[in-house]
């Protein structure tokens, strides 16, 4: 199937301030976790984030990977594992892959702690800063590494005023401010994903054209999944207006008259695919 193409203008204006406070943050830390939407892993990488690491150690973590299918996320893994990089899985609103994600920090980490003490300046913990677009769930992977231990270390030297480091971990400590980047699109594929799976305000796209790419592309790729949860049967010839037709019946989205109530139906099928309720799907090609 073609991929979906949805055109976003779309320019944020906080992204060079953005950039600046990672630039500066980078200098303090030892491991970047690049937090990504296991159902659009491509997608949610930030290319800027990805100039701004260039040489530093990383570990790109997967996030909701209880909802994308389990198969491409598999090819997703071993493709980005080709680059080099420390990579796992998490669905970290589950407390899922948190042991892995600590396991894999360590091992990115480990070449600068040697090189540390190799120089004679002893142990020191491993210093973090998560990172990654709007809606990857970096807010939740925070709160459940950081638990009971939201008390702030010690300053640092040289880090602005207000920014913290939180004990994560024994011998962890994690920057507590990460910066946000938010990505400037200019593929329509890559704007279809993030728009569908919240990564992106309504406000800049249309929600019901989005929904509407969103329905014809499960038709196609993930049909058993539309059968399943809204108990309709789908033909191969069936255009995308005929399976939201067929929805609409099975959920009694019907306005007076006996019309098609079409906002209703793509609105619900857009809110049970973000919530996972429709299952595993992934919207990136590997």
């Amino acid at each position: 199937m073609k991929r979906p193409q949805l055109a976003i203008q779309w320019f944020p204006g906080h992204m060079t301030r953005a950039k600046r406070m990672i630039e500066a943050q980078l200098k303090l830390i030892d491991v970047a976790v690049e937090l990504l939407d296991a159902r659009a892993p491509r997608s949610s990488r930030s290319p800027l984030l990805g100039q701004l690491l260039k040489d530093k150690p990383r570990v790109l973590a997967l996030n909701k990977a209880d909802m994308a299918d389990s198969a491409a996320t598999a090819r997703h893994l071993a493709a980005m594992k080709e680059e080099g990089c420390q990579v796992c899985l998490l669905a970290a609103a589950k407390d899922k892959g948190l042991k892995e994600l600590l396991t894999a920090i360590r091992e990115a980490a480990r070449p600068a702690l040697e090189k540390w003490q190799k120089r004679g300046l002893g142990k020191r913990a491993v210093r973090v800063m998560i990172l990654g677009i709007p809606n990857v769930g970096k807010s939740t992977l925070i709160n459940r590494l950081a638990g009971k231990n939201k008390a702030a270390a010690e300053d640092r030297p040289g880090v602005t005023r207000g920014q913290q480091w939180v004990h994560i971990a024994q011998g962890m400590e994690l920057l507590d401010t990460p910066g946000v980047l938010s990505p400037k699109l200019e593929d329509g594929g890559v704007g279809f994903a993030l728009a569908v799976t919240g990564a992106i305000k309504e406000e800049v796209f249309d929600r019901e054209q989005a929904a509407l790419l969103l329905t014809d592309f499960l038709a196609d790729a993930y049909p058993q999944l539309l059968r399943q949860n809204y108990s309709i049967d789908i033909e191969t010839d069936d255009s995308v207006d005929d399976v939201v037709a067929k929805i609409a019946v099975s959920r009694g989205c019907i306005k007076t008259g006996g019309s098609v109530d079409v906002q209703r139906v793509l609105s619900l099928i857009l809110r049970d695919f973000r919530s996972g309720r429709l299952g595993r799907a992934t919207l990136d090609p590997v």
